[in-house]
């Protein structure tokens, strides 16, 4: 397992677009609004109707309820059912966006993700100066939840790829499999299959005083049970229908279905929707059997935490036994540094975004005969230097000649230190773009690591001026 930046440019919509509706089970009008976000923001949700228009991020760690949909809430502010607007910004390959409402619901429209689709669309697509972050998968991660048999799981895979298996033990809707190869495929295959239930579920719901934005256009009903004249009048008025009947394949009303296997469709829709709580793209294939809101979540919790844990200890696999990249004669070809100031020895991968450097600890440098000498620590601030001269290497690769630029920092920011670092230590550093480099800066996500852990990280923003 790795979290690497791809090649791919992170996107967001190029304008603010609105639409109208009424939630499913709050029954309330609502306008949903989807707003341009910047880099790295991920999603998030904004309740324009509450006082400080609080904002709720897009994350597993904020799922309280799951019974009919999965709601968010922060600080006691809830989101309700927000799989179908997530679904569509991922189907649509969107890294970004701001999702402002003026209730705890977006609307449900006919039940599926088409509208937020055509949405967005009109709204446009626009790319940003920032690559996507990914995590790819190399072994088998899943979750079961052992009471109802569901299971789901990711398995490594070149692209974003997705499975549903579903089984709901009915004559009327028995067991059907959807599948999304590629998610260009999401607009066509997937977003328009709509939310679906079953009579004997829609009884309980009623009874309970939910689906109150519900009718007959934006949930399928499968009638799995005999129609009592009793339940026929709670549908009526429910529906606010003169007339509820069942068509010849069991479906309530005269509802045409868009797909075959539209439930099992809807279910992937659904697990697509829940997945962008990781808050990561996954680059693998996820397989799940009997999906459902609370396992879905489930197991995006968990690979949540196992991407920020790899996160933090996401070790460069390096053989520092191997022949460097750059040994220290080359690296003060490029670098102006010179002794004591130079604070890295080798160089053992250098790419468009990314760069890899090592630095040897030894009693012998400058610094310990002041900083703590009777328990030697390594300076922070020296570690973010080292890390920043690492990054230099980075930026200089892209001029023809390096030895006649100055690298000047510009801004440091999320700074963190997590582990000292002593004498006898081999520091290994790993720089990774985080915005192209424009016009001789570089942004860029550095990481320090040491005896197996992370020991700082911090962005970083520097920039080369040639020497006059």
């Amino acid at each position: 397992m790795a979290i690497v930046n791809s090649e791919i440019k992170q996107k967001t919509i190029e304008k603010e677009v609105s639409l109208t509706g009424v939630g499913l089970h709050t029954g309330k009008d609502v306008t949903l609004t989807f707003k341009p976000a910047p880099v790295n923001s991920g999603f998030a949700f904004r309740r324009i109707d509450l006082e400080g228009n609080p904002i709720i991020e897009a994350d597993a760690n904020y799922v309280t309820n799951t019974q009919r949909g999965t709601c968010l809430e922060k600080n006691g502010v809830k989101i309700q059912t927000c799989e179908h607007v997530l679904a569509a910004f991922i189907g649509l390959d969107i890294d970004n966006a701001i999702i402002e409402l003026d209730n705890s619901e977006p609307p449900i429209m006919d039940g599926s993700s088409k509208f937020f689709v055509e949405a967005i669309e009109k709204a446009g697509i626009v790319e940003l100066e920032a690559f996507r972050e990914e995590y790819v998968v190399k072994d088998v991660i899943s979750y079961t939840d052992e009471e109802t048999g569901s299971e789901i799981l990711v398995m490594p895979s070149k692209e974003y790829q997705i499975t549903t298996m579903v089984d709901f033990g009915t004559k009327v809707l028995g067991t059907q499999n959807a599948t999304l190869n590629k998610l260009s495929d999401f607009k066509k295959d997937i977003a328009d299959s709509r939310t679906f239930s079953f009579l004997h579920e829609l009884e309980s719901l009623l009874e309970h005083g939910l689906i109150k934005g519900g009718d007959l256009n934006n949930a399928i009903v499968y009638v799995d049970k005999e129609l009592s004249p009793e339940t026929m009048k709670k549908l009526q008025i429910a529906f606010k229908k003169d007339n509820i009947a069942v068509n010849a394949n069991g479906i309530l009303d005269n509802l045409t279905l868009h797909h075959p296997n539209e439930a099992a469709r809807h279910k992937l829709l659904d697990v697509i929707g829940d997945l962008a709580l990781i808050g990561t793209r996954i680059r693998g294939k996820v397989i799940a059997n009997k999906p459902g809101h609370y396992v879905n979540t489930q197991f995006a919790k968990k690979m949540s935490k196992l991407i920020k844990n790899e996160r933090r200890n996401n070790v460069p696999a390096i053989n520092l036994n191997q022949t460097p990249l750059m040994d220290v004669n080359q690296i003060m070809d490029m670098l102006p540094h010179r002794q004591p100031f130079l604070l890295i020895d080798k160089v053992f991968e250098l790419t468009e975004n990314k760069v890899i450097g090592m630095k040897n600890v030894t009693m012998n440098e400058e610094f310990f005969r002041g900083h703590f000498p009777g328990a030697p620590v390594m300076p922070g601030v020296l570690i973010v230097e080292a890390m920043a001269q690492t990054g230099g290497i980075l930026v200089l690769s892209t001029v023809p000649d390096p030895e006649n630029y100055l690298t000047f920092f510009m801004k440091m920011d999320k700074v963190k230190f997590k582990q000292k670092v002593v004498p006898g230590d081999t520091l290994i550093f790993k720089c990774e773009l985080i915005t192209p480099i424009r016009r001789g800066i570089c942004h860029m996500q550095g990481y320090a690591y040491s005896n197996g852990k992370l020991c700082a990280e911090a962005e970083l923003m520097a920039q080369i001026s040639k020497i006059k």
